[in-house]
């Protein structure tokens, strides 16, 4: 039998997220739990000098990146409370290490973005006003005073930065009755003069990006020709330069090098990222010499470096720096293994199956499959589903501390990206449109489906697990096929879509927007949302259920748990007996906090031995 591997360890196993190089190149900031819990820090690229900048203030669970000011100097973010995301901006002076909350209104979510050259202003995206819309709080006033609105757009509208001069600003929404349409604009640095400049048709979602340091060019990018392409937009003309080919690979723009000659662009396929930087002149790739693995969040730095984020299914993540000069990579920070070592982890091997219907016989979902190295060949064992979130996203070939913990206890896990993922053309992604807990739940099914095919796997005993919109899919799918899973595990999960989306149209609207792209207008579309409800079919429940909600979730609030908690107590089912119910009150939507994460990968490690 596997060894199971030590979950405390493991988890506690010192991460990084937030990644943020500073203007001048010469520093990174981020977030790391090092010291048991997330805090903000800072490295001298130069020197490797650590700065770890707050103890304890820092969320548990960072939802952005840190913001430089524009002279380096100091780091603007966004704060919340036990996960309740109402995002408050705070600035912290490097030099002194002075932390100071700047004016939120109770409620909003603020997520500062740009600083501007002149230091005396934030670029802003807030819900202060409803929905999510572009702002600019200036840092000499105080109070009210400080926050200007520059859209007042019905749909979501975000900006992304300042023209190098700070005269303009590029931002994306979408005026189209057509929801799925979005565009990209620009405006000057005062609101006014709001006018479209990416749009190439209409229902295609088209963005603008970072500014060229010219300031007449900005990066470009668009879903029309059936897949993610990259471009640079000409601001004078109108015209892209589009340097993906179409017909080509999934590919998302970058940022110009401060030479201004080359974009970085990030290429998706086969469940993998793969970095690469495009000759602004010629057009022509230029391949990174990178590891084989999944390479991530590339930006400048020292000039002619580039910060790259790169792991396996077997390593876990260390941030590189890549010298462009010599095509050589040296480690930045490197990832802490204690005493366990790579070899002890199970490789994810990338496979596809059948998901077969009378419209779609030939259908296959690509996956990553983990299988236990030393089972007993002379019996089945257990095995699981993980549906993951989004749902516009995916699970890619990375190190995943979970599943690796799973599978050590003797679990096969296979993580498809099912109809409606993103990384596999248009097509695919919008596969699950008016369509939520249908091809989706389809390539669900099928994927235990699969599992019972191996020899290994008994498929009397398989369970489906998933956070948020896998959350979702582990609720509906043990109620629309009850004979399938002998247990399921939502997490943070959705069970009531008229409910969820009551909700998000008044505490996060710009979910509520994106809510609508995908299922339409609840009132035009009732009949569908209450039938992808699992809600709805409550009684139709065979299988064991462990609910695990966070009592601060804003995103998925607990009342999806608790309603469908009633429901099956009204089905003459009982917690303790057909289902296990925990809600954490310290909590929101998921949590990057160590001690919290041992606690639920524990409950969901002692549920599984119990039940499956």
């Amino acid at each position: 039998m596997p060894t199971p591997l030590p979950l405390e360890e493991l988890v506690t196993l010192p991460i990084t997220m937030g990644l943020t190089v500073s203007p001048d190149g010469e520093h990174v900031a981020y977030y790391d739990n090092r010291s048991g819990r997330m805090e903000l820090c800072s490295l001298h690229l130069r020197t490797r000098e650590r700065r770890q900048h707050t103890s304890g203030q820092a969320p548990a669970t960072p939802r952005s990146a840190p913001v430089w000011s524009a002279d380096s100097r100091a780091l603007f973010l966004a704060w919340d409370h036990d996960g309740n995301e109402r995002t408050a901006l705070h600035v912290l002076t490097l030099d002194t290490g002075e932390v100071r909350a700047l004016h939120h209104q109770p409620g909003s979510m603020d997520f500062p973005v740009h600083a501007h050259p002149d230091g005396t202003r934030l670029l802003v995206n807030s819900t202060r006003g409803g929905q999510m819309n572009v702002w600019q709080y200036d840092l000499t006033r105080s109070g009210e005073d400080a926050w200007t609105p520059l859209t007042t757009q019905p749909n979501s509208t975000q900006a992304v930065a300042y023209s190098p001069d700070g005269r303009r600003i590029s931002l994306n929404t979408n005026e189209s009755p057509d929801l799925r349409n979005m565009d990209g604009y620009v405006m000057n640095a005062d609101g006014t003069g709001m006018r479209r400049v990416l749009h190439v048709q209409e229902g295609t979602r088209e963005s603008v990006g970072h500014w060229h340091p010219d300031g007449t060019h900005l990066t470009a990018a668009s879903d029309a020709a059936g897949h993610g392409r990259a471009g640079l937009l000409d601001l004078t003309s109108g015209e892209v330069k589009w340097f993906t080919p179409e017909g080509g690979p999934e590919e998302t723009s970058g940022r110009i090098s401060p030479d201004g000659q080359w974009l970085s662009v990030t290429r998706n396929a086969d469940s993998t990222l793969t970095p690469l930087l495009y000759s602004l002149d010629t057009v022509a790739p230029r391949p990174l010499h990178l590891p084989p693995g999944l390479c991530s969040g590339t930006q400048y730095a020292l000039g002619q470096q580039l910060l790259v984020g790169h792991s396996t299914t077997t390593t876990r993540a260390d941030v590189l720096l890549y010298d462009l000069t010599t095509d050589t990579t040296g480690t930045l920070i490197p990832a802490e293994y204690g005493s366990l070592n790579p070899g002890q982890f199970t490789p994810g091997q990338y496979i596809h199956y059948p998901s077969p219907s009378a419209h779609d016989p030939q259908v296959q979902v690509p996956a990553i499959l983990y299988t236990p190295a030393g089972l007993d060949p002379t019996v089945r064992h257990p095995a699981l589903v993980q549906a993951h979130g989004g749902p516009t996203a995916q699970f890619f070939r990375t190190f995943d501390d979970e599943v690796q913990y799973l599978v050590s206890l003797g679990y096969t896990v296979i993580c498809p990206n099912v109809r409606g993922s993103t990384g596999y053309g248009t097509p695919w992604r919008d596969a699950n449109l008016r369509d939520w807990g249908g091809r989706d739940l389809q390539d669900i099914a099928a994927a235990a489906s699969y599992l019972a095919t191996l020899p290994h796997v008994d498929p009397a005993r398989i369970g489906l697990y998933g956070g948020s919109y896998g959350g979702y899919l582990s609720y509906l799918a043990p109620v629309k096929h009850p004979d399938l899973f002998k247990v399921a595990i939502p997490i943070v999960g959705i069970t009531d879509l008229h409910q969820l989306h009551a909700d998000n149209n008044r505490d996060i609207p710009q979910l509520a927007y994106y809510f609508r792209t995908m299922m339409g207008h609840p009132d035009e579309h009732a009949g569908l949302w209450r039938d992808r409800s699992a809600i709805t079919h409550a009684a139709n429940l065979k299988a064991h259920l462990l609910i695990l909600h966070g009592t601060n979730d804003p995103r998925c609030p607990i009342n999806q748990a608790r309603s469908f908690r009633d429901a099956l107590n009204a089905t003459g089912k009982h917690e303790g007996q057909d289902y296990e119910y925990v809600e954490f009150d310290d909590q929101g939507h998921g949590t990057a906090d160590p001690a919290a994460r041992i606690r639920t990968t524990g409950l969901i490690a002692d549920y599984l031995a119990r039940h499956l």
